[in-house]
């Protein structure tokens, strides 16, 4: 007997936010696109070759920001805490950042990626709405998908993501090969991680 489709028949259309609003685990959504997926730890690349007062500049922004302007809305958490540590990237890479970056592959896969950042390596980062990060990932791991269909370059063997409620930060990747997705079991914080966000944002992307 053939498993039940997650896809509703009067549907004709799903975006990428629409796979934040379902309440399969990841591992069905993924399996309809013949892609496997598991939790695990994740060993992400790092840079160390950076000026360590751009993480205190960082943090001392962060420390400033958080007891002064509540962090509720997409919109505060996406100017006071997202922007600043991706704009240092920029800065000190040659990184391009991309924000609601449009990608269209087919009738299941398309919308608007929230940052997607093109250098040596491509990442995307997405901003996970009502502080949800496994329904974020969903929505990611539906976004690393549809961006191994469209990227024809074939030497990028793996697809880095990550999902952000703007203090928190977790990971995945998808190995292009074998179609599978990775979920890191663990997250880093901000401000008390900044430094290893920074360190992996960097070492993803190949510069420094």
């Amino acid at each position: 007997m053939m498993k039940k489709s997650i896809f509703k028949e009067d549907k004709k259309k799903y975006t990428f936010s629409d796979y934040f609003e379902m309440n399969n685990p990841t591992e069905e959504i993924v399996g309809e696109f013949g892609y496997s997926y598991a939790m695990e730890v994740i060993t992400l690349p790092k840079s160390t070759d950076y000026n360590k007062d751009i993480i205190k500049n960082l943090q001392d922004i962060f420390y400033t920001v958080f007891p002064r302007i509540p962090l509720t809305s997409e919109i505060a958490k996406r100017e006071f805490l997202i922007a600043p540590l991706l704009l240092e990237v920029v800065r000190h890479s040659t990184v391009k950042i991309n924000i609601e970056y449009p990608l269209e592959v087919d009738d299941k896969l398309g919308g608007y990626l929230d940052y997607f950042l093109r250098a040596n390596q491509e990442l995307i980062i997405i901003e996970a709405k009502k502080k949800d990060i496994d329904s974020g990932f969903n929505q990611l791991a539906a976004e690393l998908i549809a961006l191994d269909k469209y990227e024809e370059n074939e030497s990028m063997e793996i697809l880095y993501g990550a999902v952000t409620l703007g203090d928190i930060w977790k990971f995945g990747t998808l190995d292009r090969k074998k179609k599978h997705i990775v979920k890191n079991i663990h997250s880093q914080t901000i401000p008390e991680e900044t430094e290893a966000v920074f360190s992996i944002l960097m070492g993803i992307i190949g510069e420094i």
